[in-house]
């Protein structure tokens, strides 16, 4: 594995220890860069099961500002750390270890505006889109935030659910992709077009 792209590109990245993790490959990484970017001007991203954090470096290499890396296992959160170093991407990084649902929780606390999401969990895990609705729910995603879901290939997730549109799906072999826009509530739209016009009319 390595940085496909950006300032740290070519830099090697290593794996997790054991089997229990499964790291994006580089060819379907470079995909999802192609997909969403394929580069950035500034921005925070949220690594959800971060794994080696190979994607949420490869955010920060094509110029996302910001990332945060969650995971449960303490080795996954040893190799996150030492990709950074590696990447020499480590001032522009929090690494915590933590489950899902409890890190959604204690971001929202902090009243963050992530603007990219990626969510790549054990494939036995099909909760994704829950998990994206605890952050609506939370007031955690900027609006039109980008969420990239990493699936197995045999589920697939809805095209339209709550505040979020299916913007993109992709298979590779096994794995599967499925990209995601963020739409804030259109309550809250109206109120912020309502102000906009008052001001407008004091002006």
């Amino acid at each position: 594995m390595r940085v496909v792209s950006g300032s740290a590109k070519g830099r090697p990245l290593k794996s997790v220890p054991g089997i229990g993790t499964r790291p994006t490959t580089d060819k379907v990484k470079e995909a999802i860069f192609s997909m969403i970017g394929p580069y950035f001007e500034g921005g925070t991203v949220l690594d959800l099961f971060a794994g080696t954090g190979g994607l949420g470096i490869e955010a920060l290499s094509r110029g996302m500002e910001n990332a945060i890396f969650i995971d449960m296992d303490p080795k996954s959160v040893e190799t996150i750390r030492a990709n950074l170093k590696a990447t020499r991407l480590e001032s522009q990084a929090e690494v915590f270890r933590n489950d899902a649902e409890r890190a959604i929780k204690v971001l929202a606390k902090r009243e963050l505006l992530i603007d990219t999401v990626f969510l790549d969990p054990p494939y036995r895990l099909k909760n994704a889109d829950e998990l994206l609705q605890q952050m609506h729910e939370r007031s955690l995603l900027q609006h039109h935030a980008t969420i990239v879901i990493e699936h197995d290939s045999k589920f697939e997730y809805p095209d339209k659910f709550s505040q979020f549109n299916c913007v993109r799906k992709a298979l590779y072999g096994e794995s599967a992709v499925t990209i995601y826009e963020y739409h804030a509530d259109d309550l809250e739209t109206e109120i912020q077009t309502i102000e906009e016009d008052q001001h407008g009319t004091a002006d």
